[in-house]
């Protein structure tokens, strides 16, 4: 470990090894540590004995199956099909370790019932969403994105997407509040009703998104990779290696060491090693970061799939905060033996939501309500940290915290953030070869 490197990461989250892995890619010498025994952090897929560990230390985790039997996501995210996180794992190659399977469906919560969410004109006509006027205007606003174009104002209806509000954008289209929630909420997933009020541009592409997502696969916008989201920082820890990472697991960090207000190593059971820069999770720097908000989640499990979606083997589930009287969205995602996390005929829920009580466990009923009978729970409410200053005087890098979004576009922008307050430059990703090619080169 007493050697020079160009860069020291800490904490095996999915932030911290895409970067890793870019940053080998790039030639870059990267030194990868973690105090837990397991890939992920905060984003690890545990097994039930690792998973009565964390939650319920000194209790033997009961004989529901084999440990290996079990991949339980700690912080459950879904990833659109035309989303930025595969593209990181198309560009890097990283698809070649990795299967993954479609979520079956996506659900809207709306007067106490759920719903499947319209993606096209055609599902729009048909949902029980809505009566037959609405789904005439909803058709016309699905038209209107899909017809837009930048440099068409034939297109545009009156509307410039870059000053309109999505406020003005809904009055257009003469929208009910109930739809406006399942566009903002279902279809863009924003946290909160804050987008309503800035430019419509950002979640019209939101929207667009999730459609080509839908178009891309059927069903859903969501795939998710079979043995839990673990196996992602894994991938990218293999990746890392391959051009060089060295990767220590199991190593407490005693210390980020300072040189005239520099980080300059880290120091671990009497060991140092030195790098130009350090990126780590927020849980290596705590006295470097900001808690800006607490997720409240809690992992049930069920014998049977999530009631009244048509059995679905794995579903996602967004309860927008008007429908509930809250500030925030309560998302449910569901997954089954299908995606080799539980054993046969076993189903996992993910409920969660960002807290604003001093009762988290009640601010997730409504979404615990909908899951029938739960023949056990985890509940845990964790921290959301933000790094207090971007690494740029002291270069320690801080990832943000997982936020209570199901998808992985946020953890996305905080890589590209990252990497910019590291280099100065925008992440491009270039093109990796894949292996069909590089065996085509060996063969040669």
């Amino acid at each position: 470990m007493n050697d020079q490197y160009d860069i020291i990461v800490l904490g095996t989250g999915l932030t911290e090894c895409i970067l890793s892995g870019i940053f080998s890619v790039e030639g870059k010498k990267v030194l990868h540590m973690d105090r837990n025994s397991y890939y992920g952090g905060d984003s690890a897929s545990l097994n039930l004995s690792q998973l009565y560990a964390k939650y319920r230390p000194g209790q033997e985790a009961p004989t529901k199956g084999r440990d290996r039997d079990y991949n339980i996501d700690l912080i459950p995210k879904f990833m659109m099909a035309n989303g930025e996180i595969v593209r990181f794992l198309t560009h890097t190659d990283v698809t070649r370790y990795l299967e993954f399977k479609q979520i079956s469906g996506s659900f809207v919560y709306r007067d106490g019932k759920i719903s499947k969410v319209p993606a096209s004109e055609q599902e729009a006509i048909t949902s029980n969403l809505m009566g037959m006027v609405e789904k005439r205007r909803l058709q016309k606003f699905f038209e209107f994105i899909q017809n837009w174009k930048d440099d068409d104002e034939s297109t545009h209806e009156g509307l410039d997407l870059d000053s309109a509000t999505m406020v003005q954008v809904y009055e257009k289209f003469g929208l009910e509040s109930g739809t406006q929630d399942f566009i903002g909420h279902a279809m863009a997933l924003h946290l909160d009703d804050g987008y309503l009020q800035k430019p419509a541009r950002e979640t019209v592409n939101k929207i667009i998104l999730y459609v080509a997502s839908v178009a891309r696969y059927g069903k859903s916008p969501y795939i998710y990779p079979l043995h839990g989201l673990g196996e992602l920082p894994q991938s990218f820890a293999r990746l890392s290696a391959i051009y060089g990472g060295t990767y220590m697991l199991g190593h407490p960090v005693d210390e980020i060491v300072y040189e005239n207000g520099q980080a300059v190593g880290v120091k671990s059971g009497g060991e140092m090693a030195k790098a130009k820069q350090i990126i780590c999770d927020p849980s290596y720097a705590l006295d470097k970061t900001t808690v800006t908000d607490k997720v409240v989640r809690a992992i049930c499990f069920l014998n049977h799939p999530i009631p009244e979606t048509g059995d679905a083997d794995s579903v996602q589930i967004v309860l927008p905060q008007n429908q509930l009287g809250r500030k925030h969205d309560v998302y449910v995602a569901g997954v089954s033996s299908t995606h080799n996390v539980c054993p046969k005929d076993k189903y996992l829920a993910i409920v969660s939501t960002i807290v604003e009580t001093d009762t988290p466990e009640k601010e997730i009923e409504a979404g615990l309500a909908l899951l029938g009978s739960i023949e056990d729970k985890f509940i845990s409410v964790e921290n959301i940290s933000v790094p207090a200053q971007d690494g740029s005087k002291d270069q320690l890098f801080i990832s943000r915290s997982y936020d209570a979004t199901s998808h992985f576009e946020t953890v996305c922008d905080d890589v590209k953030d990252i990497y910019r307050r590291m280099t100065g430059t925008e992440l491009v990703l270039k093109q990796r070869r894949t292996q069909e090619q590089e065996q085509a080169d060996l063969d040669a």
